[in-house]
């Protein structure tokens, strides 16, 4: 329920932010000025539409969950009356958050609350970045736990290290020589060519520490599987920026406008703009709620509290497991979560992660920093806010992987340990 009403919000925060949405509304609906004059949003509805509306629609649903984080707060039992409050009552939330969407256009002193609100936007939308890749991290460690855990028991596990090993870095190599091909030009191109080294050269230096010997000796799970599947996100962050990069355009010999820097293929993939739009939009969305929903999770609250299980304690899940193992499992007992001591997850948690989510969907979808300009139908053809936030997030991405490789070292301590 939660995630529907986070998905009706994103769809009208990008309705507000449609010129097509606005130009046939204006077009088709009778008396459409006299009912924008009746509800005093201007002569065409101008307070309803673009980064301003956004921003306040989107203020109302991140107090919306803040609110509902703060109620929850050290809720341990699912059956208690705060916990009810989280579980229920979901038409009255539902009146609550468009009273508070709504409630936002009365804010007085707009220009203030704005300019103000932008910066807890960037803010919160920055936190919200670092925690998915803090977690995306975690996630590698714990796969190479994972199945490390298992070669104690059948060497099947070492060759199915060795073949997503094997993947990840063909993907990467083969993603960066991709881009080197299609993203760059024998002249001109040279910031391209620049961001591409440096990347791979990021991505060789994650893995050359990951398996050095001072690494190894504190950290003996540490691996090239992490660096491998790091170095992926890496190569999949470095496409997407470029590819959310503003084309360049320059003169040829004959005096027209030519498009360098981006493949040939890709100059007619924006034709259809609404089509682009839209599918861009649900993709956004389900990564979003994905993002969230995962995040709220034990393990990964634990993650971020640098709570990590023992390596001999780790279940390896994949079927290389032998018959006694197998028989075990099947006669070992069935618990059931009863939450008798603690909820399954934790709601304040929950509520904060898609607080941070409303504050991502605002500047995402108002182009960042170039929010003046913003409109939906051409948030998927290119923008510099957009690019050096997806090129910063690949930069600390590496910063942290290599922080968790690092840090042992300078500060041996069991809340490091990988």
């Amino acid at each position: 329920m939660y995630a529907l009403y986070f998905i009706l919000v994103v769809i009208i925060c990008c309705v507000m932010m449609s010129d097509t949405v606005a130009n046939q509304m204006r077009e088709h609906i009778p008396y459409f000025e006299d009912i924008c004059k009746g509800i005093k949003a201007g002569d065409t509805c101008e307070k309803l539409v673009g980064y301003s509306a956004v921003y306040r629609v989107c203020f109302g649903m991140a107090c919306f969950f803040f609110i509902f984080c703060l109620l929850t707060l050290n809720i341990n039992n699912s059956k208690s009356c705060r916990a009810y409050i989280h579980n229920g009552f979901w038409f009255f939330k539902l009146l609550l958050l468009g009273a508070m969407c709504s409630g936002a256009f009365f804010i007085p002193d707009q220009e203030t609350f704005l300019n103000a609100w932008r910066y807890v936007g960037a803010v919160g939308g920055f936190l919200f970045i670092v925690i998915q890749l803090l977690l995306l991290v975690e996630f590698a460690h714990k796969w190479n736990k994972n199945w490390t855990a298992g070669t104690a028991t059948n060497k099947l596990w070492y060759a199915s290290l060795s073949l997503v090993t094997l993947i990840a870095y063909s993907i990467t190599t083969g993603g960066l020589i991709w881009m080197a091909v299609f993203y760059t030009q024998k002249d001109g191109c040279m910031e391209n060519k620049i961001l591409l080294g440096v990347n791979g050269g990021l991505c060789l230096l994650m893995s050359v520490v990951s398996i050095s010997p001072s690494v190894r000796d504190r950290q003996p799970h540490s691996g090239i599987l992490q660096s491998g599947l790091i170095s992926c996100y890496v190569t999949y962050l470095t496409f997407s920026a470029l590819s959310s990069k503003p084309a360049e355009v320059v003169l040829d010999a004959h005096g027209k406008n030519v498009t360098i820097c981006v493949p040939n293929f890709g100059q007619d993939l924006y034709r259809d703009k609404t089509l682009v739009a839209g599918l861009g939009t649900a993709i956004l969305c389900v990564c979003i709620l994905y993002s969230c929903l995962t995040s709220t999770t034990r393990s990964s609250s634990d993650a971020l509290q640098g709570r990590y299980t023992a390596p001999e304690l780790e279940v390896s899940s994949f079927p290389f497991l032998d018959a006694e193992e197998k028989r075990n499992m099947k006669e070992g007992p069935r618990v059931i979560y009863d939450e008798k001591k603690s909820t399954v997850y934790s709601y304040a948690y929950f509520h904060f992660m898609f607080f941070l989510a409303s504050l991502y969907v605002m500047m995402t979808v108002t182009n960042w920093f170039n929010y003046e300009s913003a409109n939906i139908e051409t948030f998927f053809s290119g923008s510099w806010s957009i690019f050096w936030v997806k090129m910063a997030s690949c930069w600390i991405c590496v910063l942290l992987y290599l922080g968790t490789l690092i840090a042992p070292l300078c500060r041996p301590s069991p809340q490091y340990s990988v």
